[in-house]
């Protein structure tokens, strides 16, 4: 079922639009989560070493497309191809739903479209790292330049998805995404900031993969030992960011509880608190594998609950007066 309704847009005048229906709404967070678990499964295969699983194959596993007697890195790495194709088929779904379900104007459109794009460069950076063999115990630069625009990439995608699934909600039309400067900026600030968190947070985790220590004071020596490999150099980023970052999100928090935002604001806050003592315990634990994807399970509901922050503080919603309803 689609609504059709009128909204006065910031020129004074009224513009009809179709609403999304519920379940275009629902099916659309439904693709955030399963993009959410493709991310996790994609460092369960970083932090077990299954990355070369498949060989230097792609997108066929050894050469076959079903392996056949497959050992358990061929399974991770594997499954990992396989949920990323689930994910291909749910967001061209999202998108031919999404032009279907809306009119043209639409913003939901534009951030359907800028997904689809953000995935395929997904397939694109992954097929890289493989090809190029930075995977397992590769710790060359390359790697790391490589796997940052990988990570970035990734984050992007999910901060894609997200809008999405926001804008789908709210129906808002590209004429009504005007934004003040003073709130567009700091919405900016605390995104950008977090997405170098984001990427810093998984090049650590690869340095303790790669280089795992005995004890939290060896873990130390390797950061500042003169010969360290660049992964332990860089490491002391992630904490850092996380610190700089977390100013930027204060402060869009308050924005948001100015603009009548509070639920959203105190979730990422919860979230923010989280992430901290979830760092914490991954230091002190020496990042065992667990808690590694538990830490960013936690980075990765608090990067979408951030970015629908965002979204709330910059295009506040109006309320349209619905005109008629059709089937």
């Amino acid at each position: 079922m689609a609504t059709a309704g009128t909204v006065k847009t910031p020129d004074g005048l009224k513009t009809t639009r179709l609403e999304a229906s519920r379940a275009l709404v629902r099916f659309a967070w439904g693709v955030v989560g399963y993009n959410v678990l493709v991310i996790l499964w994609g460092a369960l295969v970083r932090a077990t070493g299954s990355g070369a699983g498949c060989g230097n194959h792609w997108p066929l596993c050894n050469g076959q497309v079903i392996p056949l007697s497959p050992r358990i890195d061929t399974v991770i790495e594997f499954t990992h191809r396989c949920m990323t194709g689930g994910s291909t088929f749910l967001v061209v779904g999202l998108l031919i739903w999404t032009f279907r379900g809306t009119l043209k104007g639409q913003a939901a459109r534009g951030l359907a479209v800028a997904s689809m794009v953000l995935l395929l460069n997904e397939a694109f950076l992954g097929a890289l790292l493989v090809k190029l063999g930075y995977v397992t115990g590769n710790q060359s630069m390359g790697r790391v330049v490589v796997l940052s625009i990988h990570l970035s990439n990734t984050l992007l995608l999910l901060a894609a998805l997200t809008l999405t699934a926001r804008l789908l909600g709210t129906r808002q039309r590209w004429a009504e995404l005007r934004v003040s400067g003073a709130r567009k900026l700091w919405a900016l600030l605390g995104l950008g900031a977090t997405l170098v968190v984001g990427v810093s947070g998984s090049l650590a985790a690869l340095g303790d993969t790669l280089f795992p220590a005995s004890s939290l004071r060896a873990a130390f020596t390797q950061d500042f030992a003169a010969g360290s490999p660049w992964l332990l150099r860089l490491r002391g980023v992630h904490p850092i960011s996380a610190v700089i970052a977390a100013a930027f999100v204060l402060s869009l928090t308050g924005q948001a509880r100015r603009a009548g935002a509070s639920r959203i604001a105190g979730l990422v806050l919860s979230f923010l608190c989280l992430q901290f003592a979830l760092g914490l315990a991954d230091v002190l634990l020496l990042a065992p594998v667990w808690m590694q994807i538990l830490h960013l399970l936690g980075a990765d509901l608090y990067w979408v609950t951030l970015v629908t922050l965002a979204a709330m503080v910059m295009w506040p919603q109006q309320s349209p007066s619905r005109a008629c309803t059709a089937d």
